[in-house]
């Protein structure tokens, strides 16, 4: 799991890290004079939460909770915004009854779905038939693919299949065997693979982190946003951010450090390392806000 922070008996100074790019700039400037109108947005595993091996043991990182209750009272709205069921994200983050959270939203399956911390509701479409298919077949797709041990098969509340690799004896290997026929197998039911760190998810097309992303920045009226991600997936959001910067709207990238995803790293305005980072990062943002 992550790794905990140590304290001292004398507080750790804290202060913003200045973006290297100057719509990052300019993005945080933003940021801090006129929070009342920031939209903070995250992914969970590999930003709030350690990538770990089996994606069941995944947890927020300890000081994720605090430093959120500690920001979202500050700006207009925190968002976590991920492919995993939205309710395994808020029980795995801990989210759920804690004091300062009541504005934030969970959009789980890239938005499909979402859970209120007021209201503590969940609301979701009926799930794909794709997506059912997909699993019925699957055994069959991946034993004919060859001898993989360790390759693992994650269900998402039946709203979409991940295939790990993260475990085999060549993760990479196994990953790069398994793309082309879990491609043709999502494409027979109307479905698509999003690439991943060591994990293929096939899923239903038209909804993305982008989409989603867009999509609640415009409900929750907030005039400039932050993103954070670490992932092949966060992408989309990405590149929303960067379209919503074109039309002149404050928009401040932050990576959180991966080696495995080089292509996310050149885009953010920031790198931060790993979820110990994020957390440090709206740490300083909270303590900067006042």
């Amino acid at each position: 799991m992550g790794t905990h922070e140590t304290h001292s008996s004398e507080p750790e100074p804290l202060s913003l890290p200045v973006p290297v790019t100057p719509a990052g700039r300019a993005a945080l400037e933003a940021i801090v004079g006129r929070p009342a109108t920031t939209l903070v947005a995250l992914d969970f595993d590999g930003t709030l939460a350690p990538i770990v091996e089996n994606p069941e043991d995944a947890r927020a990182h300890p000081g994720a909770v605090p430093a959120l209750t500690a920001l979202a009272p500050k700006i207009a709205a925190v968002a976590v915004i991920t492919g995993r069921p939205a309710e395994v994200a808020v029980r795995h983050g801990g989210f759920a009854g804690a004091a300062g959270l009541e504005h934030l939203a969970v959009l789980g399956h890239y938005g499909a779905e979402r859970w209120d911390a007021r209201t503590g509701a969940l609301s979701a479409p009926a799930p794909h038939p794709g997506v059912a298919a997909v699993r019925a077949e699957l055994p069959g797709v991946l034993a004919a693919a060859g001898d993989l041990p360790g390759v693992s098969v994650e269900e998402k509340g039946g709203r979409a299949v991940a295939v790990h690799t993260r475990r085999a004896d060549d993760p990479r290997a196994a990953f790069e065997a398994l793309r082309a026929p879990l491609s043709d197998l999502a494409a027979r039911h109307g479905l698509i693979v999003e690439p991943g760190r060591m994990v293929l998810e096939l899923r239903p097309p038209g909804m993305d982190k982008g989409v989603a992303l867009l999509k609640h920045v415009r409900e929750t009226g907030a005039r400039s946003v932050l993103y954070a991600g670490d992932d092949l997936g966060d992408l989309p959001a990405f590149a929303a951010v960067e379209k919503l910067r074109a039309d002149g709207f404050p928009g401040l990238l932050v990576c959180s450090g991966s080696t495995e995803v080089g292509e996310l790293a050149e885009r953010a305005d920031l790198v931060v390392d790993g979820p110990a980072g994020v957390v440090r990062l709206l740490r300083e943002l909270a303590a900067q806000l006042g």
